[in-house]
């Protein structure tokens, strides 16, 4: 019938889902999930294994919620405070050009570096490519809506503790389901309560609890004051997260641990403090309760005294410094010479092109193992002078989620890898224009959470991106080369700083920290140029400091190298600076 009416053979209309860890992921009102084979759609027709994920589950969950961002359910204007029907909401699916497939397509990419089969992504273009597929377009996008946006069964959602496990390959038996709790360093459970009836056990986390502090809770079965407080207990365990170890021990069960330590009342409880005992106390009273432990907390992590500051920049979260303006890609292109006629460069044209003209949405990815391995060829065989368009095409692309989230799941980050060793080497022999657009990709790759934390957190590829910075602060000649690796710097150390400030740890290692701060300051006491620049080194100085150990060599670096009169010493440059310098002088003082 397809012939008939199309002029071309169509074997089916597919919908397509992925099975990863046991649970079946498609895109229909949003991202949605069920238990393999569980969907409205019936049971598949084909199964294709498509091969196995050697990515961190953290990794792969993380560019799932960015991948939401793309493949939503938006609602429309005309239901801004509530909508009644399905009808009533602007749906992000398209039938042709923003589907299910385009999701699976994108969601095996990052995992395996390989895209669905080609015939399944191309069939709504091999449609809307005759005349009689462009009319019925509409018709048939509306009347697969309902087919297309149905919820899942609530039977079929897996539950909450339901998470893909031991995920060794693409389509998997489904894994073991346990319930799962935050852990701190010590990898026991934190933000619970912790029942125990043995002195072994009790033992083992009271040395867990030597650099922090403990709560012991002596109850007992026959105690009905104790169970007045379990749930203020219980609260205080989830507060304190990961600063305190709330532990619970119920004698009626526990003889030994009573008889140690002679317990003769119940409620009773101790406090220890960096491994000593500091406070023991009876009774059922929930505020003393929540006011000891919340005392004994602050006690072992007292506040860092910048957090007592006011200061309008250093403490507030700050976006990263993208590079998004579109150059005029044909003229870009014809830079290229030969290379532009690639198919992989047409490609990665089309996909920015749609993007910028329509958004994400309408912008199915290309084929991103074949352009990264165009780029990777380009920088190994192009001389330097004529690099800078194949760069900057990538930099223009790197703005989608998708494109940097993708280049996470390179084996060793290759692609972004080589492209800073090859500036690097060249070092101030670098053309201008190469290293500009090299320092603006880097800093479109902090669009993406999980390549942000990728880059940090590998030690080659951070040595790699501090070279960049500290050889492009060095630029005399060039302020805009100075004011692009400003702000990388600051993209790099406002990440670590919402890291040191949400998680209480930094993911820059210190290395990194010292050799920035050493290039920031230097290059600070020479910028006589740009207020731009001047503007985002002092800002990386002072994210970079705040909330730093006060005894640790970074703040000891900063003293030797007298850094507050350096910076003190830039209030003449520019009025419109001395805000921020004297917020860099409170947290240097």
């Amino acid at each position: 019938m397809s012939l008939s009416f199309l002029g071309t053979h169509i074997d089916a209309v597919y919908h397509t889902a992925l099975v990863f860890g046991g649970i079946e992921y498609f895109f229909g009102a949003g991202v949605q999930q069920t238990y393999p084979g569980a969907t409205h759609h019936g049971r598949p027709m084909e199964i294709i294994p498509l091969g196995k994920t050697d990515l961190p589950l953290d990794i792969i969950l993380e560019y799932l919620d960015s991948l939401k961002e793309v493949y939503t359910v938006e609602v429309g204007p005309q239901s801004c405070f509530r909508y009644r029907h399905v009808s009533d909401m602007m749906q992000s699916y398209d039938l042709f050009t923003h589907n299910c497939n385009n999701f699976t397509n994108d969601f095996a990419m990052f995992l395996l570096g390989k895209g669905i089969p080609d015939h399944i992504t191309s069939l709504p273009q091999t449609v809307l490519n005759t005349p009689f597929g462009q009319m019925l377009k509409p018709q048939l996008d509306s009347a697969m809506r309902g087919i297309t946006q149905a919820p899942v069964a609530p039977a079929s959602v897996p539950s909450q503790h339901h998470s893909p496990r031991n995920s060794n390959g693409i389509v998997t038996s489904q894994s073991n389901v346990q319930e799962n709790h935050a852990s701190g360093a010590s990898g026991i459970p934190t933000g619970q309560v912790h029942q125990v009836t043995t002195l072994k056990k009790l033992d083992t986390l009271l040395t867990w609890a030597q650099d922090s502090c403990a709560v012991i809770f002596f109850t007992s079965a026959t105690c009905p004051p104790c169970k007045l407080v379990y749930p203020a207990y219980d609260e205080l365990a989830a507060e304190a997260g990961d600063k305190a170890i709330l532990i619970k021990v119920d004698l009626s069960e526990a003889y030994e641990v009573g008889s140690k330590y002679q317990v003769r009342a119940t409620p009773t409880f101790m406090s220890y403090l960096k491994g000593e005992k500091e406070n023991e106390w009876v009774g059922a009273s929930e505020g003393q309760l929540r006011g000891n432990v919340r005392m004994l907390i602050r006690m072992a992590h007292p506040p860092h005294p910048h957090t007592n500051l006011r200061l309008h920049v250093l403490q507030r979260r700050h976006k990263s410094v993208t590079y998004s303006k579109i150059p005029p890609l044909e003229k870009l292109i014809a830079k290229m010479g030969p290379r532009g006629n690639e198919p992989s460069v047409t490609a990665l044209k089309d996909f920015i092109c749609t993007r910028e003209a329509s958004g994400a949405s309408d912008a199915p990815l290309p084929s991103l193992p074949t352009i990264t391995s165009f780029i990777v060829r380009s920088v190994e065989t192009t001389p330097p002078n004529s690099l800078f368009p194949d760069i900057d095409l990538l930099r223009c692309a790197l703005i989608d989620q998708r494109v940097s989230g993708y280049l996470t799941s390179e084996q060793s980050n290759s692609t972004i890898s080589k492209i800073f060793t090859k500036v690097n080497s060249l070092s101030g022999e670098c053309p201008y224009s190469l290293r500009i657009v090299t320092l603006q990709l880097a800093c479109n790759l902090f669009t993406a959470h999980i390549l942000a934390t990728r880059l940090l957190q590998d030690g080659e590829l951070c040595t790699k991106l501090i070279q960049l910075v500290i050889s492009s602060l060095l630029d005399t000649a060039h302020p805009p080369v100075r004011v692009a690796a400003a702000s990388l710097a600051f993209n790099i150390v406002a990440f670590n700083h919402l890291r040191r400030l949400e998680e209480k740890h930094d993911i820059l290692k210190d290395f990194a920290q010292i050799e920035l701060i050493a290039s920031l300051l230097e290059t600070l006491t020479n910028e006589n140029e740009s207020k731009d620049c001047a503007r985002g080194l002092l800002t990386a100085i002072g994210l970079l400091v705040y909330g730093a150990p006060r005894e640790g060599e970074l703040v000891e670096l900063c003293n030797a190298l007298d850094a507050k009169g350096t910076v003190n010493a830039k209030k003449s440059f520019s009025d419109d600076l001395k805000d921020l310098i004297s917020e860099v002088e409170l947290v240097l003082a």
